[in-house]
């Protein structure tokens, strides 16, 4: 696979380097670009409308490849050497150490074949790469910070150099893992040119409803402090009148458990799931649980956030990540993911333009049939509701069956669920034995990996033995089994999901509709009224597409709620 370079300041590879015309970025037939993160290179093309196609990032893969967070070029270049990972580099921002590092940096390459210690680089290297490497084998950041800011065509040389080394290397590693994996790569590099046109694009709010909907919440917008001090005290108001004589803090737990107590709900915590079903028991409880939703958008979601983040074109805007570095979930900031439902109807779509809103169905039972590979369980994935035949041949009532499965792909294994698990094993027992087997790689502190190849870190913590280990050790080695009993299907979903999104993002390109907003596994398209019934058409075609692309088969159906709405609050779910 042909691989290019790409820095920031938009050279391509070639010593000495020549600027490049950034629709060369998407001309079809060009090469897999090459960069070390899309974030910190290619948000001028992103924010000039060039159509990314086809780029390999070296982040992205490396976070696939080693797990976790990080994905600096440094890690990435140690893991492909096969050499440990160093520590986070230093920041290089303040003007002396940046001066500092711009003399050493002019000197190594005026001495190309030593370090600034006077100590050979590692043998084997490049002319081109050997000033960036310190005898131990790892980059010097000192230099590579400096590189990558500077116009000398040697160290620009260098930068371009070091990204296609890695990419290459990379691309051998994930090869191991054939096709599947090398999909899973691309598309990986692809949702993060996705996130930063996420950026870019935004979410379109109704300025005026999401003022009249905060309102609705958190009172009318505060004059000054003491006025917001007044608006916080009524709203305290209508919850510790239900408790005439008690006052209470109600942002601390000890004193709203307290309060509780003293009208007789007894309960072990405050949390909104123990506590709802005893709404009905006294009507403190009705008046907490609406007193949090109003204080969560005062606080979170109020002015403001509204003054802040959405700009003078309305539209709400946050940094978007390709992948979360747990299951390898999009996700994004300033309240794109966590925006109340009850804010939804601010989300409007602009004049001449609708919602496609899809939502993909029962995603994650879908996936636990497509990976373990289990014909019976794949055979249930052909009706809309996987769970009617899943309760068909358990004998059990859908709501049973539904707890069942959920139970199975998250570990519980006591309550409602227990006998229906039984039935799950015997009836499904290689989509459930995939599931044992990736939690005893998690109590053991294995290597695990989703059905695309990302590692899902699970730890090492060593257990004693059955004499004398202790509780926390069991503890801790079943939490990791639970975690692992997920992760194994909640990143693989997020992989198809990414793929799902992506097809989609290439065929509502020519229809003139954007992708505004992919919330676990639903996404939100802005496209022209004209346009809505085709984009939804290209949505549903793309669920089967994106099932080609990443399991090779169509033995399992997935399947996407789809609808045409004015604002997002219109979607059904």
């Amino acid at each position: 696979m042909p691989l290019a370079s790409v820095p920031p300041d938009g050279y391509a590879g070639g010593s000495p380097p020549t600027p490049i015309d950034p629709s060369a970025l998407a001309a079809p037939g060009t090469p897999r670009w090459a960069v070390s993160a899309a974030a910190d290179t290619l948000g001028a093309a992103v924010r000039h409308g060039i159509p990314l196609r086809r780029t390999w990032d070296v982040a992205e893969v490396h976070r696939l490849l080693v797990g976790g967070w990080r994905g600096d070029l440094s890690a990435a270049w140690a893991h492909v050497r096969g050499i440990p990972e160093p520590p986070l580099r230093r920041e290089v921002g303040a003007p002396d150490n940046l001066f500092s590092a711009a003399l050493s940096a002019n000197q190594v390459w005026d001495a190309p074949t030593a370090s600034a210690d006077g100590a050979p680089p590692p043998a084997g290297l490049s002319p081109d790469l050997s000033p960036l490497v310190a005898p131990s084998g790892h980059l010097r950041d000192d230099l590579l910070e400096v590189a990558r800011h500077s116009s000398d065509p040697r160290h620009v040389a260098a930068v371009l150099a070091l990204i296609a080394h890695v990419a290459a290397a990379q691309t051998d590693l994930v090869a191991r893992g054939g096709p599947r994996a090398a999909a899973t790569a691309h598309a990986e590099s692809a949702a993060a040119v996705l996130a930063l046109e996420l950026a870019d694009e935004g979410l379109p709010i109704h300025r005026d409803v999401a003022s009249a909907l905060i309102a609705e919440h958190a009172g009318p917008r505060p004059r000054d402090d003491r006025h917001a001090e007044a608006i916080r005290r009524e709203r305290d108001e209508q919850v510790l009148r239900h408790a005439p004589g008690r006052r209470a803090d109600l942002r601390q737990p000890a004193d709203v458990k307290a309060l509780l107590a003293s009208v007789g709900v007894d309960v072990p915590t405050t949390r909104a799931w123990v506590l709802e079903p005893y709404r009905q028991a006294h009507p403190l409880v009705d008046a907490l649980l609406r007193w949090r939703k109003d204080e969560r958008i005062s606080t979170t979601y109020g002015y403001r956030w509204l003054d802040e983040h959405v700009g003078p074109d309305g539209r709400l805007r946050g940094a978007w990540t390709a992948s979360d570095g747990a299951a390898g979930r999009m996700t994004a900031q300033n309240g794109l993911h966590n925006l109340p439902t009850s804010l939804r109807r601010a989300v409007v779509a602009e004049p001449g333009f609708v919602f496609v809103r899809a939502d993909l169905g029962q995603i994650e039972p879908r996936i636990l049939a497509a990976v373990s590979g289990d014909r019976a369980f794949a055979a249930a994935t052909r009706a809309d509701d996987l769970y009617a035949p899943v309760a068909a041949t358990l004998g059990v009532e859908r709501a049973v069956a539904k707890i069942a499965v959920l139970a199975a792909m998250y570990g519980q294994r006591s309550g409602a669920a227990g006998e229906a698990l039984r039935g799950l094993e015997r009836a499904f027992p290689t989509a459930m034995g995939l599931l044992d087997h990736a939690y005893a790689v998690g109590v053991d502190g294995g290597v695990l990996r989703t059905f695309g190849g990302r590692l899902v870190r699970l730890g090492s913590l060593p257990l004693a033995g059955p004499e004398d280990a202790t509780r926390a050790d069991h503890d801790r080695a079943a939490a990791r089994g639970r975690f692992a009993r997920n992760a194994v299907i909640q990143g693989s979903a997020a992989e198809y999901f990414k793929m799902w999104a992506l097809v989609v993002r290439h065929a509502i390109e020519p229809l003139g509709a954007r992708i505004v907003l992919c919330l676990h596994d639903e996404l939100l398209v802005h496209a022209p009224e004209e346009s809505a019934a085709a984009v939804a058409d290209a949505v549903h075609h793309a669920v089967t597409a994106a099932a080609a692309a990443y399991l090779a088969s169509d033995g399992v159906r997935f399947v996407a709620d789809v609808s045409v709405v004015r604002t997002w609050a219109d979607a059904k779910g």
